[in-house]
């Protein structure tokens, strides 16, 4: 071979290695991001579930229950009524949201659809939250979203649990308009309903970083982000009181269940200061059971089952 051959030879070489080397580098350092997003994705290791479980939630009825409900809003209490509505259903991790067919990529989830509605002077507000909880109890919820719709105007706010949380609001407020951004995973209130309903001795205690409810940040115009808190779990009398308190947002939540399984939610309080400047002060809305009743409602949907409300006190 000539010498410059050879010499162009050597340089191409080199000129490969070097670029290989570099390919090799950002492969791996994507490859290793790759890997740690899986692993926040990874869910530990799924939790039993007992025969008492399988046959109450996978019966083919949905669990309502009806509350009397009185809600601070503008520095007073408004009466109204609250409904929590328990069901299981497959679920589609990539897609979230409902599986229509069986499939292997399924998630078997307990929803909440929580309910309020209740009247400010003249006119309603109707508040709805959603969330899907897989019921092994090994991850975050996989999705909660809320609607909030009164005479001003509406609100919609989606948390979607992904490599990290996706959230997503409208509304007609100014500065709260459009928003999508994304989150570090944390415990959400909204996804602590369920738990208490699926395993409630695994509730996260101690001090402990918490996403506020949906409902709360919306209507206290609050940023969206984890926020410090204290958690307790206490018993008596065959009911178990689980205690939320923020200092940072001047807030208590106190939610009341039974001991026993299927740990019923009974009542519960929240502490929080409402209404505006000077005049603000710390008032407690509050949810007491009325009647709770176990049916496929979903079918119940002709004039003759309006009685069916009646029977739940709404």
């Amino acid at each position: 071979m000539k010498p410059l051959d050879l010499a162009r030879t050597i340089i191409g070489i080199l000129i490969l290695s070097v670029s290989a080397s570099c390919i090799d580098n950002d492969q791996t350092t994507d490859h290793s991001n790759t890997v740690t997003a899986r692993k926040q994705e990874t869910p530990t290791p799924n939790q039993p579930l007992s025969d008492e479980f399988k046959e109450y939630w996978y019966a083919g009825d949905a669990e309502i229950t009806s509350y009397k409900l009185q809600q601070a809003r503008y520095g007073e209490l408004r009466d109204g009524n609250a409904v929590l509505i328990y069901v299981s259903e497959p679920f589609l991790p990539k897609e979230q949201v409902k599986a229509n067919n069986s499939g292997p990529d399924n998630v078997s989830v307990l929803k909440l659809n929580a309910t309020k509605k209740f009247l400010t002077g003249i006119y309603p507000y109707s508040i709805m939250a959603s969330t899907f909880y897989p019921v092994q109890d090994n991850q975050h919820a996989l999705k909660t979203s809320l609607s909030v719709q009164e005479w001003c105007g509406h609100v919609y706010s989606q948390l979607n649990n992904r490599e990290k949380f996706e959230f997503t609001s409208h509304s007609y407020f100014e500065g709260e308009a459009d928003q999508n951004f994304f989150m570090e995973k944390s415990i959400l209130e909204n996804e602590i309903w369920t738990k208490i309903r699926i395993n409630p001795e695994n509730l996260p205690q101690g001090e402990v970083s918490l996403v506020p409810s949906l409902e709360f940040l919306r209507l206290k115009h609050q940023e969206i982000k984890p926020y410090k808190a204290n958690a307790q779990l206490e018993s008596k009398d065959g009911i178990t009181t689980y205690t939320i308190s923020y200092t940072e947002l001047e807030r208590n939540l106190m939610i009341n269940f039974t001991a026993d399984f299927p740990h019923s939610i009974e009542s519960w309080t929240e502490e929080f200061r409402s209404g505006f400047g000077t005049s603000s002060k710390i008032l407690t809305t509050s949810a007491t059971k009325i009647k709770s009743l176990k049916t496929a409602y979903w079918r119940e949907n002709e004039n003759k089952n309006l009685i069916l409300r009646d029977s739940l006190g709404l």
